[in-house]
């Protein structure tokens, strides 16, 4: 490119900014991107109409050709900007969100530019309430628009999901008081719940309830009885997916005192099968506990855990993920999970800050769960995490 065409292009291009750095950082600061780790394009569908307001009033004066000029490369270099966020801090393309970002925004430019006209003329005191109207009605429907497309698809279910834990899933949040539970009734905690929306659940007290037909959700159960440890082997001798929780330091906090049986166990109770197995799991070290993100490949789906341990020894045929925290193996004729942190399932480490904004989540936590049991995981939108 010569200079002189260049120099031809920096007026439009410096115009485009007007477009584009308002929606890159209305996106990151208000979109949710930085609160959540993510640089979705689609994230900033809702917030694309201040800069195309920004837009149009500073090319008000120009021919319709011009204008549509402008408006083409702004939406241009905005798709090309998002398309270098994702391959830069996310290794995704996200094209289908790159296309929705595309075709919304160059709707919000002629909304902008019609708008911009119509009340170019008009008084001050009727103009600005004109465009925070827009403002407002955009950012709904924005919003409106991207939340289904972030829902997963539903599907027929294809096979029961029995669930064994010591967690509080039950009764959830109503601490020691006996009576208080009788009276409030059941109270599932947000995991369960998802599960229960998500999946055809039903939660066992023993293995020896689990039914030939079901998957298992073995979740940092209590202490098992030898007859349970053996069922639970045997369980592995048909196919079916076997999800399991051990978290060698749970950081669950206990609704009672410190030492009841009653409270969720400290650490994994499941070490004499794993042992059998030809698994061991070690806790992590305090020095690096907290939250870590591991990333399951190819499908680019994060999970967040909490003080997880690592599975030191695993058995031959084993892939893992994220410093061996999480493990696929396959253990006679079944497909085993192992996940070295049973937090996973704590609403802080995965649900949306916004109760009603689903798409919002802060990992793929509990879709990873739905979807490895055998429920439903597409989606025409995923997150696009930052790595």
């Amino acid at each position: 490119m010569t200079r002189a065409r260049f120099a031809g292009l920096a007026p439009t291009l410096r115009l485009s900014a007007a477009y584009v750095l308002p929606a890159l950082a209305l996106a990151w600061i208000c979109g949710g991107q930085m609160l959540l780790g993510r640089v979705d394009a689609a994230l900033a569908i809702p917030l694309l109409m201040p800069g195309a307001l920004l837009l149009a009033w500073l090319i008000r004066g120009e021919s319709l050709r011009a204008r549509a000029r402008t408006f083409a490369a702004a939406l241009l270099i905005l798709a090309m900007t998002q398309l270098a966020l994702h391959y830069g801090l996310a290794e995704r393309m996200g094209g289908l969100q790159l296309v929705a970002t595309l075709l919304c925004g160059g709707v919000g430019c002629g909304i902008a530019a019609i708008l911009i006209g119509r009340t170019g003329n008009w008084h001050a005191a009727l103009r600005w309430p004109a465009m925070l109207l827009t403002l407002i009605l955009w950012f709904v429907g924005g919003q409106a628009l991207i939340g289904p497309a972030y829902a997963t698809w539903t599907k027929p279910l294809s096979q029961p999901v029995a669930t064994i834990t010591g967690l509080p899933l039950r009764w959830a949040g109503q601490g020691g008081d006996f009576a208080a539970m009788l009276e409030a009734g059941p109270s599932e905690a947000q995991a369960l719940s998802e599960l229960y929306r998500r999946l055809d659940v039903h939660v066992v007290d023993s293995l020896a309830d689990v039914r030939d037909e079901d998957a298992l959700l073995v979740a940092h159960p209590r202490a098992l009885a030898p007859e349970e440890l053996v069922r639970l082997d045997t369980l592995t001798a048909q196919p079916r997916t076997i999800v399991i929780l051990a978290d060698a330091l749970s950081s669950w906090t206990p609704a009672y005192p410190l030492g009841d049986p009653r409270n969720p166990p400290v650490t994994s109770l499941l070490t004499p099968l794993l042992d059998h197995w030809g698994i061991a799991l070690a806790a992590v070290d305090p020095e690096r506990a907290g939250d870590v993100d591991v990333f399951l490949d190819p499908a680019g789906q994060k999970l967040r855990l909490h003080s997880a341990g690592r599975f030191t020894r695993l058995p031959a045929g084993c892939a893992t993920w994220g410093d061996r925290r999480v493990a696929r193996c396959p253990i006679g004729r079944a497909t085993v999970w192992l996940v070295g942190d049973a937090d996973l399932l704590h609403e802080s480490l995965w649900q949306s800050p916004i109760p009603d904004a689903l798409w919002l989540r802060r990992s793929d936590n509990m879709k990873w769960l739905v979807s490895a049991l055998g429920g439903p995981s597409r989606a025409y939108f995923e997150p696009i995490w930052i790595r």
